[in-house]
């Protein structure tokens, strides 16, 4: 059966209104209309072939089933304000289409079982943050890849790449797996960030109802600076009198965080006054650190990612292999894997044991 949903969520995906896509598929605006609200239940081949072909995503697509939506009071995004309708939509079916593949993957591949503490009970958000690295046993010490360690406890991740610094990461929960998603159009230190604040949703929102709040954001925020930067590891790493902005870009690469970020933690610890934390600001922004870092980090690439590309390679499988097993276009393939594993994977193999995949 033609999926109306599916039709929906290649058009948004695509970014463009019932009429465009009238004019570009040769169909009339009435038509498509009706046949996303479901007045129209079972359109004609040639009607599916010429939308598909429109939308540049395989015929096969509209067939496969309603996709799975998201609920977006679960989902936190940061910057609604900001986002307009129709980056929010794309973005959403994002984490539908993200579904499926990791749904996929889980057929094929033994995955880490999920190892993420609820602390919804957690008041604090610095305690819960030492309460989760006491549970992964990492001490004080700065995590070298935060990426590879959420994966390596089960989270899922993908890459939203919208091309846009507008939408934000976004976290949830399903069928007691919780997933990330993340903008690799933004920094790759703010990244990182975003890394620690899904993650503090994650375990400090589990059942906290519709999000976001403020509160919730704030939360986050906290949870994720004292996460990516533990107490200790700052005090002895930046003394109360060596703080400059000079010092602060120097050390920002040792947490593998933003500039802006370090500062806001060091004032958040005391370490910095009131008159020194807005002059510190006001230096760091003209020095151009405000909205970007001019002495950047490595941006982190996902391990398991690669490792699977890894295995299917070695099978002989290609990217347009695994798109047409999925029913995709090749570049939502791209966006939501490879702009995250990037193209050329290397394999290690601790995290996860390929289950034995059936020859044709």
């Amino acid at each position: 059966m033609f999926s109306r949903k599916r039709l929906t969520l290649a058009r948004e995906r695509r970014g463009i209104t019932g009429i465009q896509l009238a004019e570009t598929s040769g169909i009339t605006a009435i038509t498509i209309s009706r046949l996303e609200s479901g007045q129209t239940r079972q359109p004609d081949d040639d009607t599916v072939r010429r939308l598909a072909d429109a939308l540049d995503y395989p015929v096969a697509f509209f067939h496969k089933g309603e996709p799975e939506e998201l609920d977006p009071d679960i989902v936190s995004f940061r910057s609604l304000k900001k986002m307009s309708a129709k980056q929010k939509n794309a973005a959403l079916w994002a984490g539908s289409l993200g579904l499926e593949i990791y749904d996929w993957a889980d057929k094929v591949f033994h995955l880490p079982e999920p190892d993420v503490p609820d602390l919804s009970r957690q008041n604090d958000p610095e305690s819960a943050a030492r309460v989760v690295r006491q549970h992964w046993a990492l001490g004080d010490r700065p995590i070298g890849n935060v990426l590879r360690l959420l994966e390596s406890k089960g989270i899922r991740v993908l890459s939203l790449e919208e091309a846009n610094k507008n939408v934000d990461a976004y976290s949830f929960w399903r069928d007691g797996k919780p997933f990330i998603f993340l903008n690799t159009f933004k920094t790759a230190e703010h990244t990182v960030f975003d890394c620690g604040h899904e993650l503090g949703h994650l375990v400090l929102h589990k059942h906290g109802g519709p999000r976001p709040t403020k509160s919730a954001e704030l939360e986050a925020n906290r949870f994720a600076s004292s996460f990516l930067m533990p107490d200790h590891d700052v005090r002895a790493a930046i003394p109360r009198r060596l703080v400059s902005a000079r010092r602060v870009i120097e050390a920002k690469g040792r947490w593998k965080v933003s500039a802006m970020a370090l500062t806001v933690r060091l004032y958040q610890m005391g370490l910095i006054s009131d008159w020194q934390y807005r002059s510190l600001c006001i230096e760091l922004g003209k020095l151009g650190y405000r909205t970007a870092e001019r002495v950047g980090i490595e941006r982190e690439k996902s391990v398991i990612w690669q490792k699977i590309l890894s295995e299917l390679w070695a099978r002989r499988s290609t990217k347009e292999d695994i798109a047409k097993e999925l029913s995709w276009p090749r570049d939502e393939l791209e966006r939501l894997v490879f702009q995250l594993a990037g193209d050329t994977p290397t394999v290690e193999r601790r995290i996860f044991i390929p289950r034995e995949i059936k020859s044709e």
